[in-house]
This record gives C-alpha cells, structure tokens and sequence, in this order.
C-alpha cells in the first residue's frame, strides 16, 4: 500500500491505521456454554510477533465473562473483535498507529478522494490532548471559527477525556444536515463552544492565482495531499502556463495542509527539483532505508520559490517544504509547524477495515528529523489567533504579504 503521512484525520472525519493478521489453523468453538456466543474462528496467529510467549487465557476469560455476566445482552461478536484489535494497536502507545473499524474506513478513504460529510477539520493528538491541527478551506468547522491548535474539550455534553483519536472522530462526524457542538480552548484562555452544522464537503486540494498586487508571481495553494491532488496540480500549472506565461517567482502555500499520501508530495516537489534530486528519505525499524527521488522536468523547476507554513502544515506539506528548502533554497515564512516525522502504511482489509502502522520515520534530504518539533521558519509572521469566541477577525494576510516581499527581493537578486 501507499504510504502515509497524516496526522489521523478528522474530516470530521479521521485517520489511522496498522496491518495485523490472524492465522486460519482450524475453528475453535467459545468455551463459555451461553449459547448467543459466536464461533471463534482463527484463534492462533500464524507466527508469533514476539520473542517469547504469550498467554492469551486471559483475554478468552473476559471474553466468555462478558457474554454471560453482561447485563445488557447480547453482545455483538464482531463488535467486540473490533475493540480487542483497537486495543492491541493502542498499546503500541503510538497515536498515528490506529485501527478503523469499516465505517471510520470508508469515510477516511472518503476524505482522501475529496468528499465526505462531517465538520471538516483534521485531528490529531498533542501531549495527550485532542488538537485540531487544520480546519480545511472552505469547511463548517473554518467557517465556524476553529483554528490550529484549538484543544477539543468536549463534543457535545461528553468529555474527550479517556476518548481515544478514532472514537472522537467518529463522534463528531456525521450526516449532513446535523449540528454538533465542540467546546474548545485557545491557548491559556477560557473554554468556549462552537456549534457546527455538518456539511457534505467536495473539496479541491490545489488552487492558485495571480497576485492582483504582484502579478509577476504566482500564488499556489495546496490544503491536503489525496488521491486526486497530483492530478489538480498538474491541471493547475498548465492554466498558469496559459494565463500570462511562466511567473518569474513561486509563493506555495502550505498553511493548514495536514498532510496525506507521500507520493503526492514528491510529486509536486519533483514539479520544482531537477531529476534525481532527493525529496525525502525513509528509515526503517530493522535498519534499511529508502531515498524518494525527484523524477523533475517541471515546469516550475528552478523558480524561486517562498513556502508558507504553519502550526497546521503537518507530515506531507513538512516533506515538501523542507525538500525544497534543501534543495532550491527555499525561503520558509510563517510559524512553526506541526512536527510529524513518521510514515504510515496503510492495509485494506475484506471486511471493509483498514489498519494504518506507524513504518519509518522521515529525513531531510539535509538529515533533518522534525518530529515533535516542528519547522522552524526563516522568516517568523505570528499571526494573533486569540479572539473572542473563537472567530478569527478578516483582515489581511500579513505571511502572504510578507512572502510577497522576499519573493520579490529574490527575483531582483
């Protein structure tokens, strides 16, 4: 499968996932005599994971004790199956490792090719707390006036505490139509609530313009990498190539981008990067490692290029800015960004379920491993989120004006 980089998802909406497969060596019935259990099939691993072994006594114990001493029966088998494999991945201690169960599946694979239905805002977990990484362009949960780095206190009446990233999720998403309430904390100040309508959302990836102000650059603007983001790339540098011929200079904006498939971020690099240049490399637990390449001949290539970031831009948006940064020289304008240094692998399996396990761990083409730390820009432009009730005021874009400036300094050197 493809790799990924997300930093688990909530489109209102979601992310995670971890390959995990259990033998078939016959079929072994319960043993607890209550006759609504459900015939246990594959009870034994085909290999053992660990270096020892392990009892798993206890677990059919709880197992059989839940299906006779439960008050509120039946219990539903596979639902309890699903548990037991979200608790497994959970103890890895990981939160980008994650099991989805079919529905939180779907809706992921739903996000990824630009439509679903929820609040539209990415999750992640920080230190232990449930952070909105990125409202996405154009979501209720942007409309609404939530913002990266808001910490998820509550949805609706129920506390987030002892939640765990795939269950938040799947509580604040669902259908349109529907109204969910998140209270939320801005840095040090006071909670405050949010009640957000849940839309069906077709979002693009990519969008560009020319600058009214500076009509010598070209503005181009990336809010997630999905499956259909290399394409939209592709189309959106052609229009670029036909309105006013080639720009003299690059502003890519990256603000908000929470990542998503690797694959597309080396793309778009290899749109700016001469052939065989490195994006970016991969470092494996048993030792190996993998450098991802540059296929280049883009049209952009060579630019000047200034990269917007943000404390939003996560895992994929990170490769990229830091790979042409290594490589172009790239000026880097805004605020620190996310951290997430870690690739994913996602599995698909028939019942609908996917797992997503936390593989490498990723590298500058210079060494750099950002993870927890984020990307420093060279150019800091804070913006003030803290406004009352959660609504950030309209104005200006003081980043985009202030990338507009070293741009320009660029093309005159």
């Amino acid at each position: 499968m493809a790799g990924w980089l997300l930093s688990l998802l909530l489109v209102a909406g979601l992310s995670g996932g971890l390959g995990f497969y259990l033998g078939a060596r016959g079929e072994l019935g319960a043993s607890s005599p209550v006759p609504s259990l459900a015939k246990i099939l594959n009870r034994e691993p085909r290999a053992a994971p660990l270096p020892k072994e392990v009892d798993f006594s206890l677990f059919w114990k709880v197992w059989d004790i839940l299906n006779q001493d439960y008050l509120f029966q039946p219990l539903d088998a596979q639902d309890l199956v699903y548990g037991a494999i979200s608790g497994l991945v959970g103890a890895a201690g990981d939160p980008f490792t994650a099991f989805l169960p079919p529905q939180q599946n779907e809706v992921m694979s739903m996000h990824l090719n630009g439509r679903y239905e929820g609040v539209g805002a990415e999750l992640a977990v920080r230190d232990g707390n449930l952070v909105i990484v990125s409202p996405l362009d154009g979501s209720p949960a942007k409309a609404a006036g939530a913002l990266p780095g808001d910490l998820v206190l509550k949805i609706d009446d129920d506390s987030v505490t002892g939640m765990t990233l795939t269950e938040a999720v799947a509580r604040i998403r669902g259908p349109a139509g529907e109204t969910v309430t998140l209270t939320l904390r801005r840095g040090e100040g006071e909670p405050f609530s949010l009640a957000i309508v849940r839309e069906e959302i077709a979002l693009k990836s990519v969008s560009w313009r020319r600058l009214e102000d500076a009509p010598e650059v070209a503005y181009l603007r990336i809010s997630r990498f999905g499956e259909p983001t290399v394409g939209e790339w592709s189309e959106a540098v052609a229009a670029l190539g036909k309105e006013g011929g080639l720009p003299k200079g690059v502003i890519l904006d990256l603000r908000g981008n929470p990542g998503g498939y690797l694959e597309s971020s080396v793309s778009v690099a290899s749109e700016f990067l001469d052939p065989g240049s490195l994006v970016v490399s991969e470092e494996f637990g048993d030792g190996s490692s993998r450098k991802l390449l540059s296929q280049g001949g883009g049209q952009l290539r060579n630019l000047p290029v200034v990269v917007l970031i943000d404390k939003g831009s996560a895992s994929s948006s990170e490769i990229l800015a830091l790979a042409l940064k290594d490589n172009l020289g790239a000026v880097l304008v805004g605020e620190t960004s996310f951290g997430k240094g870690t690739v994913q692998e996602a599995k698909d399996f028939t019942d609908g379920s996917g797992l997503h396990v936390t593989a490498a761990k990723w590298l500058s083409p210079q060494g750099s491993w950002v993870h927890e730390k984020g990307i420093t820009p060279d150019v800091e432009v804070l913006i003030d989120s803290e406004v009352e009730g959660g609504v950030q005021e309209e104005g200006g874009d003081p980043q985009l004006e202030k990338a507009v400036e070293v741009l320009r300094a660029s093309i005159a050197s």
